[in-house]
């Protein structure tokens, strides 16, 4: 049966309002924080194979437009009305990502025949393990993540199994909490199943059957109508996360974008080995894993925001992800902080991208976002574990207009939660909340500012969580001119006589009246700031988002005591920022930079061929002792090669199970004597 384009494209609302119907009841019935005020939960309405058709557009976690349940669907081959199977292992068909993500589906029926099925996740706050909310980058394994349940039937004839459900609360912190979840999982599912039954009832059992395979279809008709309009090319760009570790290097993300005709590549060759942290991600080579496309599917959406999203969106699309690395680990590397590195994937797709489309697409979002939980007790002794919301940065200043100020831009579109919802629920005083001046990256147009966020707790043996720091070290990149963001930073105790600067760590025990400061990374600019209207520095100025003296050094606009311009100064000043302006593409701030002055292009590129002839376990041991020697060492003309591979014969003399340097030796280039 096919289905006419109008039709086709009626019957996409009625599934996408579906899916919202889904989420609302997700998010009202919700026991969490978590889930019900950031919105850290996805719903889907999937075909027969599991290949997600729609998915809520207006709340909740965005990366899951195009999931593919098939994977576990097809572990299972005695699907019956009523049914309720779920997982959280991501080790499992590589569906759930992290162990705190519960994936429940479905099956829904049509006269005894299956039809469809829905589906839903949530993050839950803690699903036990080794830290309170079981998760930290200083986590080695999965196994120290948390408890993990891998495809299992939970509900059959209307019957709980209770069983696996006291298992799961058994290892947690606060199991009422996850046990309010997964019931409004459970309605969530409901609610699905009666929108697809109403659906039916309008356009028919066959024409819905037919409707979801052909939604895919247009779905990656629209996206590859949009990829013919890129160049062909090749498109390649790196950035990185602060640290692989706990105190340790940084982890690089390398992507080549290779686009011809209505097809794309992602080649990852060159990207970072598996870690012995819990930034890895697990895809198992699926080259349209979701954690993988989601940054294709913002950036086709900002190409064009009337698309349908779905599974279909990225069927154009292959990619290499090379196994034992960061972009597709082996068991049992941690993985629970994927969402880290996900996020620095998702600012390389951009970066590549805007090589390609310049006057289409924005500079780096400010990434980093902390999503910060807390571990106290009550007066009374009760154990609290709650989220308090997230702090990150905003979205990078576009061709058009600015970054938007504080969303956090590619993380999910994750809500913040309410001081006074916070305040109610944990025993916490929330000091200061707000936008940093100052913060986003000078440029035509200025990148979104970062989050500020300032508590005290009171009780004894609290604990503060904050995933996914980042960018304290390596900064948002601007583009076509525009300056990159500023740097996030991390206090313990700012206005003691000792402040700590805590940088990225992501556990921090607190005493009682010890207060935590958090402000995230600005996102970067977008062309030249000295080109920025006047009159738009002069009301940022008034707004608070900009000083007077950036004004002045990052802007070249110079203000009188009562806020009115000198006009002659700034004609001088702006004159002289246009005369010593860059014509690089990209601008990054000092840490890359320096770190880039030492790990080059050519010393990176012999780096890799290393690591992929070293087996999987040696590899981040090796990646650290290499950096280790090389720390600070700048590269010469030759770009370092001879230095590098000379550390690794060392290293391989050492230990025999390391292939010798000689099998490396055509990639270096011995130095040259200075003149």
């Amino acid at each position: 049966m096919i289905i006419d384009k109008a039709t086709l494209q009626v019957l996409a609302n009625h599934c996408a309002a579906a899916a919202e119907s889904m989420g609302y009841t997700l998010m009202r019935t919700a026991y969490s924080t978590f889930v019900k005020e950031t919105e850290d939960f996805s719903c889907q309405l999937m075909n027969s194979r599991g290949a997600t058709v729609a998915s809520p557009m207006t709340m909740g976690a965005t990366w899951y437009t195009g999931l593919d349940y098939g994977p576990v669907i097809r572990m299972f081959d005695d699907y019956r009305e009523g049914d309720v199977y779920g997982t959280n292992d991501p080790y499992s068909g590589h569906v759930a990502t992290h162990s705190p993500d519960m994936h429940l589906w479905a099956p829904v029926f049509h006269g005894g025949e299956l039809v469809c099925f829905v589906g839903n996740h949530i993050h839950n706050t803690d699903v036990g393990g080794a830290v309170p909310a079981s998760l930290s980058r200083t986590l080695t394994e999965v196994h120290q993540e948390g408890i993990r349940i891998p495809p299992t039937l939970l509900v059959r004839d209307g019957v709980m199994n209770e069983e696996m459900v006291r298992t799961l609360e058994l290892n947690v912190r606060v199991p009422e909490q996850n046990r309010g979840d997964l019931n409004a999982q459970f309605a969530c599912l409901k609610v699905g199943e009666r929108k697809v039954h109403d659906i039916i009832e309008r356009f028919g059992v066959e024409a819905f059957k037919a409707g979801l395979d052909q939604l895919l279809d247009y779905a990656e008709e629209q996206a590859r109508s949009l990829v013919a309009t890129i160049p062909d090319g090749d498109y390649e760009f790196a950035d990185y996360a602060d640290e692989d570790a706990a105190n340790g290097y940084p982890a690089r993300i390398n992507l080549t974008v290779k686009v011809r005709g209505d097809t794309l590549l992602f080649d990852f060759t060159g990207t970072d080995p598996q870690l012995v942290s819990s930034l890895n991600m697990p895809t198992g080579g699926n080259p349209r894993h979701s954690l993988i496309t989601v940054g294709l599917v913002y950036v086709l959406y900002t190409l064009d925001p009337t698309i349908i999203l779905n599974s279909g969106t990225v069927r154009m699309l292959d990619a290499i992800l090379p196994s034992g690395t960061v972009v597709n680990c082996e068991f049992p590397a941690a993985v629970g902080m994927r969402s880290l590195l996900s996020n620095v994937l998702q600012a390389v797709i951009v970066g590549a991208f805007t090589r390609a489309l310049p006057d289409k697409l924005p500079a780096s979002p400010g990434n980093g976002l902390s999503l910060v939980n807390v571990r106290t007790t009550t007066r009374g002794g009760r154990t609290i574990m709650a989220s308090i919301g997230p702090v990150g940065g905003g979205a990078g200043g576009g061709p058009y207009e600015d970054g938007a100020e504080g969303s956090g831009a590619n993380m999910s579109f994750l809500k913040n939660t309410p001081v006074e919802i916070s305040e109610s629920e944990i025993p916490i005083r929330i000091h200061k909340y707000g936008l940093v001046p100052d913060s986003g990256g000078a440029g035509l147009h200025r990148g979104g500012s970062a989050l500020l966020m300032e508590f005290q707790l009171f009780a004894p043996q609290s604990m503060v969580t904050a995933r996914n720091r980042d960018r304290s070290m390596i900064s948002a990149w601007g583009v076509e001119g525009g300056q990159p963001g500023a740097q996030s930073t991390f206090t313990r105790n700012p206005y003691g006589p000792a402040p700590e600067e805590l940088r990225n760590a992501d556990i921090v025990p607190l005493q009682p009246g010890d207060t935590l400061r958090l402000i995230g990374p600005g996102a970067g600019g977008y062309g030249p700031a000295h080109e920025r209207p006047i009159e738009k520095v002069v009301e940022d100025v008034r707004c608070g988002f900009v000083s007077v003296a950036k004004a002045r050094a990052g802007y070249g606009v110079a203000l009188n005591g009562d806020g009115s311009v000198d006009e002659a100064e700034t004609a001088k000043l702006r004159k002289a920022m246009a005369a010593s302006a860059t014509t690089d593409h990209f601008s990054h701030g000092s840490g890359r930079v320096a770190f880039e002055s030492v790990w080059t292009k050519a010393r990176y590129a012999l780096l890799t061929r290393i690591l992929r002839e070293v087996p999987v376990t040696w590899r981040f041991f090796v990646k650290h002792e290499l950096f280790r020697v090389l720390e600070g060492r700048t590269a010469g003309r030759d770009g370092g090669t001879g230095e590098l591979l000379a550390a690794y014969g060392d290293l391989a003399a050492r230990f025999e199970d390391l292939p010798p340097a000689s099998a490396f030796a055509d990639g270096a280039v011995v130095p040259v004597a200075a003149e």
